[in-house]
């Protein structure tokens, strides 16, 4: 860097402090406040000194290698850039797990509605970040140990170094009272010179004063001493030399685009200008002028930078706060059943997703703003696991009900009673489908139990069938109506809701098929019904209903299959606490249905007797 050259030109000069002019309006390190400086450089390090793409395992192993080095207690902003870096990454791994604040891993999004009743039934999981975490801490703990015997040290020597300082000082002093003659009081005056530059730091505290106080009795030996011309005016060439350094430097650094680390530089430029002593007249006020005005340009990007900064950060935290109050809209939904959880979910993903790509806001606000996002993911993610447990003992229960069905129809399969045994079959199989849900892996396996003894006992049954059930009969003659309905030619009149209606009873009449063939036939006839008489608009961009007679009917053949629709389903509903509020929504949507179909059928009466007085 600059100022590593500079140094090295620096060294090889050798000034004589003289007389200084006071350096008015410029800021210099022990002008800004401590703590603004502090919160820009920490906040702005992480757009300079970036280890986010590193592995948790890497940033320790990295740590390690800092406590390796003979020089680690000078790498203190290593050290706690990689702290920061690792507890970071920490934080993110864990929040993308899934942890709570209280390292209990929620239940995640289901790929499956089944399958993730099953995993949310796990409690809690052990912490998989605790050891690397622990050994973190154990590596930094001795760090901080180390550094603060360090420091220590450090302090006690700038305290020495300062009594040193002092004692040049006197020395300083006793060589201006002895008035000799400059050949015998110049070389100890250099000597002075020498050890004071010899002297390391001293406390910050004392550093202004015991500085300004040096100057002072440089000051007076150079006014007190006849020194001679060419000497002095070799000494203002050296340190115009040394000065001017300092300002191409200074010059260099404002162009830099790190505005942080050129702030930080300039104030090592501004203490070691301070070292050295004055020039010729002619010269103080330019070479202080060109420093001044290079340390303003620094200055000035610095400032834009921080307020560009706190500008940036004001944003993002308007953004996280957006999406803090979406999740905690999202955390107070009712939701009654799985579906709607996997929505939800999914909607939390994308905002974490979105979160993930805001930048930080200001140190003060940061924190809250994700506490209070977390606590809102924990929120829906605790009422979710809840959900689910309940979810899950519910299909337990169910699993046992629906066992205790098939025990019933196994032993009630044998019987020959057969019109007793049909009644408490069919009353089986609605109390199943009424029952909810049962845990994947036993599902299939139940149904295929339940069924092959409803099947084994139809089967017997049709066999041993009186003349007067004539099961194949009725198949042969449902088969019948189905081709009839299919060759029905429409008139589009009332006559056509006749032909329905007519379809419809004489369906209702003819008696129970086989058993194995109930459900193709009934579907068959659905299709054909619903393909004659189709329901709202009809399929491939039909043209719309011819008359007002049409288009009633069409309304109450569709209002007929939601009723089909809404019976059929209703058992399979979740079987939770939550789920009572639905089972009844639909209930009254199938009340509300029935009784559009009687308004439907009387509309269709009226307009049939209409046309007939025509």
């Amino acid at each position: 860097m600059v100022y590593l050259r500079l140094v090295l030109i620096i060294n090889h000069i050798t000034p004589i402090v003289m007389s200084e002019e006071i350096i008015p309006d410029v800021i210099i390190a022990s002008d800004v406040p401590e703590t603004v400086e502090n919160v820009i450089v920490e906040e702005a390090a992480e757009n300079y000194v970036s280890y986010s793409e590193k592995t948790l395992a890497e940033i320790v192993r990295l740590f390690e290698e800092l406590m390796a080095d003979e020089e680690r207690m000078k790498r203190s902003k290593d050290a706690e850039a990689l702290k920061s870096a690792f507890y970071k990454k920490l934080q993110k791994e864990k929040f993308d797990a899934g942890l709570t604040a209280t390292d209990i891993v929620p239940a995640e999004q289901p790929a499956e509605e089944q399958e993730v009743v099953e995993e949310a039934a796990e409690a809690v999981s052990e912490n998989p970040f605790a050891e690397i975490e622990k050994g973190f801490k154990d590596l930094y703990n001795g760090y901080r140990k180390e550094k603060a015997d360090y420091n220590k040290q450090l302090d006690k020597e700038r305290e020495e170094n300062l009594a040193a300082k002092e004692q040049v000082i006197a020395d300083l002093k006793s060589l201006i009272e002895k008035q000799e003659d400059v050949n015998a009081t110049f070389p100890e005056f250099r000597e002075i010179q020498n050890r004071w530059r010899a002297v390391g730091p001293v406390p910050a505290q004392s550093f202004r004063n015991i500085n300004e106080t040096y100057q002072l009795y440089v000051e007076q030996f150079y006014d007190m001493v006849k020194i001679n011309r060419e000497l002095r005016d070799l000494d203002f060439k050296k340190n115009l030399e040394a000065k001017e350094q300092f300002c191409q430097a200074a010059e260099q650094l404002a162009e830099s685009s790190n505005v942080v680390e050129a702030f930080r530089e300039l104030q090592k430029l501004h203490e070691q200008w301070k070292e050295y002593g004055p020039v010729a007249k002619e010269h103080r006020e330019q070479i202080w002028e060109r420093f001044k005005a290079a340390t303003a340009l620094v200055n000035k990007k610095y400032q834009a930078f921080f307020e560009g900064l706190k500008e940036q950060q004001a944003e993002n935290l308007a953004k996280k706060t957006v999406l803090c109050e979406k999740v905690e809209e999202i955390a107070q939904r009712e939701v009654l059943s799985s579906n709607q959880w996997n929505a939800f979910s999914k909607e939390i993903e994308e905002i974490q997703k979105e979160w993930k790509l805001i930048g930080f806001a200001s140190k003060k606000d940061n924190q809250k703003v994700y506490d209070r996002f977390r606590a809102a993911c924990d929120s829906f993610y605790g009422r979710k696991r809840e959900f689910y447990t309940e979810y899950k003992d519910s299909m337990n229960a169910n699993l046992e009900k629906k066992i205790a069905l098939c025990e019933e129809a196994e032993a009630l399969k044998t019987s020959t009673e057969w019109k007793k045994a049909t009644d408490q079959f069919i009353s089986l199989q609605k109390q199943w489908k009424e029952i909810g849900a049962v845990p994947r892996k036993k599902s299939d396996q139940l149904w295929k139990r339940f069924r092959a003894a409803c099947d084994e006992f139809f089967a017997e049954r049709d066999k041993n069938a009186k003349p007067e059930n004539d099961f194949y009969g009725n198949l042969r003659a449902k088969q019948a109506l189905i081709a009839e309905i299919k060759a029905y030619e429409l008139k589009g009149d009332c006559s056509d809701v006749e032909a329905m209606q007519d379809f419809q009873k004489r369906w209702q009449e003819i008696g129970f098929v086989p058993f194995k063939e109930k459900d193709n036939v009934a579907k068959a006839y659905k299709d054909a019904l619903q393909e004659k008489f189709p329901r709202g608009q009809r399929r491939g961009g039909g043209k719309a209903p011819k008359s007002e007679m049409e288009r009633l009917i069409i309304k109450y053949n569709q209002l007929e299959q939601d009723v089909v629709t809404y019976e059929n389903n209703i058992g399979f509903f979740s079987m939770s606490k939550n789920a009572e509020p639905l089972i009844k929504q639909m209930q009254e949507r199938i009340a509300q249905a029935k009784a559009e179909l009687n308004e439907l059928a009387s509309q269709i009466r009226q307009l049939k007797a209409a046309e007939n007085q025509e």
